[in-house]
């Protein structure tokens, strides 16, 4: 098979210029779904130095809610890898983030939109991306990263977060009740919606491939990156009906440059 450098790829998917991809390591996710929601997509991830820039596009997400989002795993030599239906351990029929969590690790990255981006942010619900009215999420956001994370990159997986259990549009307590991560929080909001390890090669090829799960692998289809319009900054508060969501739309997920721990 030929080789296509990874610059090329790079400006074929929109991302923001060639020379994004030149010197660095460029690698792909496929995200398929999990807790039967349908939801799928595309990570690129682009490693120059210790800047790591990190583009999602994903689909199947509940329209106009946020979906936490994460980079788990280990940069210790652990072996984690995306769960499946068996790992529902209580069988309630709702694959919840702690019986996951066996399976794809801790949080090692907060994706959020704006501020820090620890661990300790996995929740921080305001400041994650909110889907579109079409259940469409892009995400775009360039960060600081720890040697460690560089030196094991491909040892990390994104995970997505949200799920509506009782389709009706929205997270709510009705759905699946409350979330063990937080009673405040509806499990619907917390459960995870889709998983993607890294499939990746050094510049110079294309990353190709579905990904790998544990005992079952979930069929994923490669969505294709485009420049898209969308994000927005949420106000997340749990009431006795459900979850309240108001959100300010921009034209772009900012791409924004800062150490994990640092403030925006």
């Amino acid at each position: 098979m030929a080789t296509v450098p990874a610059a090329a790829v790079f400006l074929a998917l929109g991302l923001p210029g060639a020379a994004l991809a030149e010197g660095g390591k460029a690698y792909q996710i496929d995200l398929a779904q999990l807790n039967d929601s349908g939801s799928r997509g595309t990570v690129m991830l682009n490693l120059k130095g210790n800047q790591l820039t990190v583009r999602i596009e994903s689909e199947g997400m509940v329209p106009g809610q946020p979906s936490a989002q994460h980079l788990h795993g280990s940069t210790k030599g652990h072996d984690f890898h995306c769960p499946d239906a068996s790992d529902d351990t209580n069988r309630d029929g709702i694959l919840n983030n702690t019986e996951a969590t066996v399976d794809y690790g801790d949080i090692n990255i907060s994706l959020t939109t704006s501020g820090d981006t620890k661990a300790t942010s996995g929740l921080a619900v305001e400041r994650m991306p909110v889907a579109d009215k079409k259940g469409k999420v892009v995400y775009e956001r360039t960060i600081t990263v720890g040697q460690d994370v560089v030196e094991h990159i491909k040892d990390l997986h994104v995970v997505q977060h949200g799920i509506d259990r009782n389709k009706n549009g929205k997270y709510d307590f009705d759905g699946a009740g409350k979330s063990e991560l937080d009673p405040k929080l509806p499990q619907e909001a917390t459960a995870p919606t889709n998983c993607g390890e890294v499939k990746g090669a050094a510049v110079g090829s294309v990353p190709v491939g579905g990904i790998e799960t544990g005992g079952g692998s979930p069929q994923s289809t490669v969505l294709p990156m485009a420049v898209m319009a969308g994000a927005a900054a949420v106000v997340y508060a749990a009431t006795a009906g459900g979850i309240a969501v108001a959100r300010k739309r921009t034209a772009v997920v900012p791409v924004r440059t800062e150490t994990p721990g640092g403030a925006a």
